[in-house]
């Protein structure tokens, strides 16, 4: 029988090259991204990694914050602080939210592939040097179900798509 309960999902914005970073900073400022990134994961469960949440530097509001780290005295405003992704994923699951956001970083990202059941990645068409990145998605594993183009203007330096991926199923 097939386990029931929130759907697993990552949340990135990724170059052509799957760059999402470099010295823990993002490499582009794409402000309707930024409120993609935003409406998705309002109210739900995010997990990220310790250089991930140093690179926001606070908590993201409205949003219970999971912060994954080998560092035991690891301490974080508003956050709740967890030694591995099964820990942070398993303390998700309680919340009783029908979906729980991976967000970064590279590492997280990788760690989470097997059990993700959607991506939503934001492909920004601009191949840039970094030493963060996301995961290949194995097109025998996920399936694009959804893509909006979204063009270069006076506020976004780059064109970019909305990308949704399914996983297949078993």
């Amino acid at each position: 029988m097939k386990e029931v309960g929130p759907v697993i999902s990552a949340i990135a914005a990724a170059t052509e090259n799957n760059v999402i970073g470099k010295g823990n900073q993002l490499l582009w400022h794409l402000p309707d991204d930024f409120k993609f990134f935003k409406k998705v994961t309002l109210g739900f469960p995010v997990i990220m990694g310790r250089k991930t949440f140093e690179s926001m530097g606070k908590a993201l509001p409205e949003r219970k914050n999971l912060v994954v780290t080998s560092n035991q005295n690891f301490k974080a405003k508003d956050c709740m602080i967890f030694q591995n992704l099964e820990e942070a994923l398993s303390y998700a699951k309680s919340i009783e939210k029908n979906e729980i956001f991976i967000i970064g970083g590279g590492e997280i990202y990788r760690q989470s592939m097997p059990v993700l059941q959607r991506i939503y990645l934001t492909r920004i068409h601009v191949e840039l040097e970094g030493d963060t990145y996301f995961p290949e998605i194995d097109p025998k594993v996920f399936k694009l179900t959804q893509k909006f183009l979204h063009p270069k203007d006076e506020k976004h330096k780059y064109a970019f798509t909305f990308e949704i991926y399914d996983k297949l199923s078993d």
